[in-house]
């Protein structure tokens, strides 16, 4: 670990997650002095390692950004799944919504990949970046905000000065409660229960996902030909699943999904994962920023948690940008107050319609079933309604690229 004593940066980034790390790297790139302090440093799997329980579908925009920052080029192709297509059924209306990346003259929708393996390779080029300074393993102790930036003091007790923080530690967030920033939401009634399985018809490159009234069940595609399952249960539910017998637990997801994969066969442990709804009330005081997890959590439905962390970056990335093309300082309070604004209103927005499709499959009598059945098939046969609907479920931004 390297102490630094009184160095002044250009920014300070508490956490090295997917969003935090990438953010740290961007903002390097940009020809931006930075320091990056994490607690536990990330690892990549090994080759031939059976595949971590959470996984993320990597959006497009989000691809190419990992790509732009050299990160997306260390990831292991055998542990990447593309998908061109998605399927939305509706257990209860019957309705069905079918997304193919071929309409849209698209390579793909989207990449399933291991949570740790994007970290992994993440932490890998950061180690290697000489805008980067590592602080690790160290934690955040406290800070203070100064006229002119923010001051750092670490629990080893190196001490930092930078122009800007970024708090990209998580759903509990030091940086943002240690600025008594509320937030809004509200724990669901719900866990997510997570787990790899073997399936008797190939899943062919589809994530399919069938909304259930207890919750959404979704099959996302391993590179191996299995398949992760993330289902939305009620915590008893969930936690009854969760020790089950594997023959039960086989038996009710093969209920739970209809047979769409046939008979489905257990292949890792499971675990559960709370789920909530969360958006910090403010992303910016200052000169502290709030990005991923910290600033935003919502529904894992439609699996776009992580890509709406990217897009802080590439928002963030853009702003320095625009200083820079216009001949103004970067990371002006009132360019961060600009950035803050629309991020959280696009991260509200993105939140509150995941919650509100959760609550919508959660009727389960009434007459909105009929008329969420018919609005569904709907948009099933409007091409340009249901090309944007493909965007959103997606994650797909303008201006992407293959």
């Amino acid at each position: 670990m390297k102490r630094v004593s009184r160095e002044r940066l250009d920014v300070i980034v508490v956490g090295a997650g997917m969003v935090g790390a990438a953010a740290a790297l961007a903002l390097a790139r940009a020809d931006l002095r930075c320091a990056v302090i994490e607690d536990k440093p990330a690892t990549s799997p090994a080759a031939g390692a059976e595949f971590d329980l959470r996984v993320v579908a990597i959006a497009p925009h989000s691809k190419a950004l990992l790509t732009d920052l050299g990160v997306w080029q260390r990831l292991d192709p055998q542990r990447i799944a593309p998908y061109a297509r998605m399927q939305v059924v509706d257990a209860l209306g019957g309705a069905a919504l079918e997304f193919d990346a071929a309409e849209y003259a698209w390579p793909h929708l989207g990449y399933i990949v291991e949570n740790r393996a994007v970290a992994g390779a993440l932490w890998q080029v950061l180690a290697a970046e000489p805008n980067i300074r590592l602080l690790a393993p160290d934690h955040l102790e406290s800070f203070e905000t100064q006229a002119d930036g923010v001051r750092v003091t670490l629990a080893s007790g190196g001490v930092l000065d930078a122009a800007l923080l970024i708090g990209a530690d998580g759903i509990s967030s030091k940086v943002r409660n240690d600025l008594l920033i509320g937030v809004d939401g509200y724990a669901y009634p719900q866990n997510g229960l997570v787990a790899h399985v073997d399936l008797e018809r190939a899943h062919d490159s589809i994530a399919w996902q069938r909304f259930l009234p207890s919750g959404p069940l979704a099959f996302l595609p391993l590179a191996d030909g299995r398949a992760s399952i993330v289902w939305t249960l009620p915590e008893e539910r969930a936690q009854a699943l969760l020790t089950a017998s594997e023959a039960d637990f086989e038996s009710q997801l093969r209920r739970a999904s209809a047979d769409r994969f046939g008979r489905t066969r257990l292949s890792s442990s499971r675990a559960l994962f709370p789920l909530r709804l969360q958006i910090a009330q403010r992303f910016a005081e200052g000169k502290v920023l709030l990005i991923g997890d910290a600033a935003h959590v919502v529904h894992p439905l439609a699996g776009q948690g992580v890509n709406i962390g990217f897009e802080d970056v590439t928002a963030l990335i853009a702003s320095v940008e625009r200083a820079r093309a216009s001949h103004r300082p970067v990371l002006s309070t009132g360019d961060l107050a600009r950035w803050a604004r629309e991020r959280r209103s696009e991260a509200t927005l993105a939140a509150r319609a995941f919650d509100a499709l959760n609550r919508l499959y959660s009727v389960t009598d009434g007459p909105l079933i009929g008329a969420r059945a018919l609005g569904l098939n709907l948009v099933n046969r409007m091409p340009g309604i249901k090309r944007k609907f493909a965007e959103r479920a997606a994650g797909i931004r303008a201006g992407w690229r293959a």
